[in-house]
């Protein structure tokens, strides 16, 4: 990832795969977590992904995900990254990226700089490592809540796979995000959203502007 890389997060509908296209992202990602708001089915993956020129990345947000689950989804030719945000461990991630051949992305859960050194287990295991908030103990979600971290954190840390920030990203922000961080991704889900699920082509392009800026 040469130049910034912008990934919007959680599209459901045509009109905002299309908006985040025309924005200049460069991954779209979509969701299949049954808990979330912005969770879509196997059939309307295929009919986003097919919106979506071949340069753009299409990554599926996964929770824990079965391989059953796993296998239905890679099917479709859809997908080219798979999101892991659940409490996947190095072992199991390695094993869906063997056994699917599609790069995984880890999401790191961080609270403080003890969470950054710990993904370094992931190495070898992970394509991309995501760094984002720490959802409260019990939370329904495991992300896209609007929570951010300490940027600073990411300040002076080796970090030798790919990755990128999340967690409480915004039109307001991201700017100083990458700024603190140099983050060479970044990603975003409620932030760029008029209700929990509801994706605004006004803010996805707002926020590119504001991130490429």
């Amino acid at each position: 990832m040469s130049r910034l890389a912008i990934k919007i997060c959680g599209l459901s509908t045509p009109d905002t795969v299309g908006a985040s296209i025309r924005a200049g992202a460069t991954h779209l990602g979509f969701n299949f977590f049954p808990k979330s708001p912005r969770y879509i089915e196997t059939d309307q993956l295929r009919a986003l992904a097919a919106l979506v020129p071949t340069h753009i990345e299409r990554v599926a947000i996964l929770v824990d995900p079965t391989d059953e689950v796993l296998t239905e989804l890679t099917a479709t030719d859809a997908l080219t990254a798979l999101q892991l945000h659940g409490k996947e461990s190095p072992e199991r991630a390695a094993a869906i990226r063997q056994r699917f051949n599609l790069p995984v992305w880890k999401a790191i859960s961080v609270k403080t700089r003890a969470d950054i050194d710990a993904a370094k287990t992931y190495g070898g295991a992970a394509d991309l490592l995501l760094f984002d908030a720490k959802t409260p103990d019990g939370a329904a979600l495991p992300g896209g809540m609007g929570l951010r971290f300490d940027w600073t954190l990411l300040r002076g840390v080796p970090i030798s796979v790919p990755w990128g920030l999340s967690g409480g990203l915004g039109i307001d922000n991201v700017a100083e995000a990458i700024r603190i961080t140099n983050a060479p991704l970044v990603d975003v889900s409620s932030g760029v959203e008029s209700a929990p699920g509801i994706k605004s082509v006004d803010k996805i392009m707002a926020f590119c502007n504001a991130a490429s800026s």
